[in-house]
């Protein structure tokens, strides 16, 4: 055998061998496959073979009450999302149709799109209208699908925008209801899972077959008027047309229930129209989201607080000066004329919102009429935190800020930190605190949570089942509102149903009537045309706060909020609603003599809206 034929039989051993060691290692391979890794392959088939869809939910809508009524004011119209798989779907066809037929609604770079290896699934528009949608199925575009889904609508426009919010194009709810009750009105997903053929087209067989149907969304119905709410708005924009106001704030209370009736920010923007809002501030809700100083009008927590705890009345005296010096600081009064010096009352010292008397109220607490004492300032905390609650969220079922109130033992100057407090500076806290804690103060002294939801609508009626358990059933804590752990500084907002709402007794009745009697007289000493009606109960509270400006107060009084807050009833019963309005402007000077004439209008409007009848005088 010649040595070619030996080396050629040698390479063809080495193969033979090669091949044997090949073969062994896919034996072995396919008995681990098979044996060990059986149930590991057998799931990896069933995936592929298997289709995952789900099945998205309709979104609750938003009522509001109209005489009685409730109406909608947020609607769902039928959209669709437009997927295309780039590897099939012919990229010039759809840029033609999409450009064509649904410009305004194109989600992705198209280019950006196509350039991504491997991908099989982009959705290229979101929200098309049927028609635009139809239109594009019409090409016959290979590899396009249309997925149905709902659009939100907001047929009222502006109305009520900051209750309202809106929904964004991934159909998550932003600011306002949409926001803050979204879980609620978004419903649960449901899922679909099936057997899919070679072409993903899923078939009716199998035992593992799931299919778990979505939960529509609540049909939520607000407590809002909306007459009243639209009429509350309008007078609004004519405030702000008329004076140099260029944002105005207005909110309405039931005294009885502390239902919110109305609840009015201007400006506002198109919940529909979003996107084109060039200040992201006027997504919020200025009553409830942004805390300010609203001065005078806390003279009736101060002095309903000290009639509460039997050492004030209306006719007690002090000497007014025009000023009190506390902890080296002159605090004076707005008013100085010198019909007011001397010895006053109470009730003069709350018609002429002087601070003298705010701070007088503050000594009587603390025992001593000369000075303010460490019982006094704890005594005032106690009712301003524990009893009004001025700096806790009230529990609506919006978002809201807590509020700010100084604690009475730590820091420098809380003698006059706490002075100034009594006429509602040095505290922050919002229109809707402010206005709920007034509302107990008048109605015969019970702290009630607002609400601003009124049911949940099921089948054309309202079920009251949105938010737990109702109003009764004693006083949980407040703290529970921000969770069990909560160290009450996170400035974080919160929001949605609460299951206990509060319903508190913190002032007495004897309280309440003599604090009404106050607030009637400061109305009727101030008789202007066309404000006071015959057979009706008006009262209510002024303020005028400074602003801070580079950490300290603006003396020069160039800038300030103007704030009225107030009730309305019949001659000789109980109020039946609190009105509470607020005006601002940068750089300009608005007092509570303004918001009062802002006030009357809403006063006038609102006695007319539900048409009131007099009480017998």
């Amino acid at each position: 055998m010649s040595q070619n034929n030996v080396n050629i039989k040698k390479r063809i051993n080495i193969l033979k061998r090669v091949v044997m060691f090949a073969l062994l290692i896919i034996l072995v391979r396919l008995f681990f496959i098979q044996i060990f890794e059986h149930d590991i392959w057998v799931a990896k088939a069933s995936e592929q073979h298997t289709l995952l869809e789900t099945i998205t939910p309709k979104r609750g809508e938003i009522y509001m009450m109209d005489k009685g009524e409730p109406v909608a004011v947020v609607l769902n119209q039928t959209a669709y999302q437009i997927i295309i798989d780039p590897a099939v779907t012919d990229k010039d066809q759809i840029k033609s149709a999409l450009e064509t037929h649904a410009k305004d609604y194109i989600s992705v770079n198209l280019d950006e799109i196509y350039q991504q290896e491997g991908l099989r699934y982009a959705i290229v528009a979101k929200n098309v209208p049927r028609e635009n949608a139809s239109k594009i199925a019409e090409a016959e575009i290979s590899a396009v699908w249309f997925q149905k889904n709902n659009q939100r609508v907001y047929p009222e426009g502006n109305l009520a925008s900051e209750i309202l919010g809106f929904v964004n194009a991934d159909g998550i709810g932003q600011y306002g209801v949409e926001g803050s009750l979204n879980q609620q009105l978004a419903g649960k997903e449901g899922l679909l899972k099936t057997t899919a053929d070679v072409n993903n087209v899923a078939l009716s067989i199998g035992k593992d077959n799931v299919k778990i149907p979505a939960e529509d969304g609540k049909n939520v119905v607000l407590t809002i008027d909306r007459g009243l709410e639209q009429g509350i708005e309008e007078i609004g924009a004519r405030h702000i047309d008329s004076t140099a106001a260029t944002n105005v704030s207005a909110l309405v209370l039931d005294a009885n229930t502390s239902e919110v009736l109305a609840m009015a920010n201007l400006p506002n923007y198109n919940p529909a129209d979003y996107g084109n809002v060039t200040d992201a501030s006027a997504y919020l809700n200025f009553i409830t989201e942004v805390p300010y100083e609203p001065a005078s009008v806390c003279k009736s927590f101060a002095f309903s607080s000290a009639i509460n705890e039997g050492v004030m009345s209306a006719s007690t005296t002090y000497f007014n000066q025009g000023y009190e010096i506390v902890d080296g600081w002159k605090i004076q009064n707005a008013e100085q004329r010198a019909s007011l010096y001397g010895t006053i009352d109470m009730k003069t010292a709350l018609y002429w919102s002087l601070n003298t008397g705010s701070i007088h109220a503050l000594k009587l607490l603390g025992g001593n009429p000369n000075q303010i004492t460490q019982v006094g300032r704890e005594k005032l905390y106690d009712y301003y935190h524990n009893k009004f609650r001025l700096d806790y969220p009230t529990g609506i079922e919006l978002s809201e800020a807590e509020g700010v109130i100084p604690d009475p033992n730590e820091g420098w100057g809380r003698d006059s930190v706490y002075a100034n407090m009594t006429f509602g500076q040095n505290l922050n806290i919002t229109m809707l605190q402010t206005a709920t804690a007034y509302t107990s103060v008048v109605n015969g002294g019970t702290w009630r949570t607002p609400t601003i939801v009124k049911g949940e609508l099921v089948d054309g009626q309202i079920v009251d089942t949105w938010t737990g358990d109702g109003r009764g059933g004693g006083t949980p804590k407040v703290q529970s509102l921000l969770g069990e752990d909560s160290d009450r500084q996170d400035p974080s907002r919160v929001a949605g149903p609460v299951e206990n709402k509060i319903e508190d007794k913190i002032l007495s009745d004897e309280t309440s009537a003599t604090m009404r009697d106050m607030f009637i007289n400061n109305r009727n000493y101030k008789k202007r045309a066309g404000i006071d009606r015959n057979g009706y109960d008006i009262g209510g509270k002024s303020g005028t706060a400074q602003v801070i400006k580079d950490g300290a107060y603006d003396n020069t009084m160039s800038e300030t909020v103007g704030t009225y807050i107030g009730f309305v009833a019949p001659s000789g019963e109980m109020p039946k609603y609190v009105i509470m309005v607020k005006m601002s402007a940068e750089g300009q000077y608005l007092d509570g003599g303004i918001a009062s004439n802002f006030f009357d209008d809403v006063q006038n409007y609102l006695i007319d809206y539900f048409k009131i009848k007099p009480g017998n005088n």
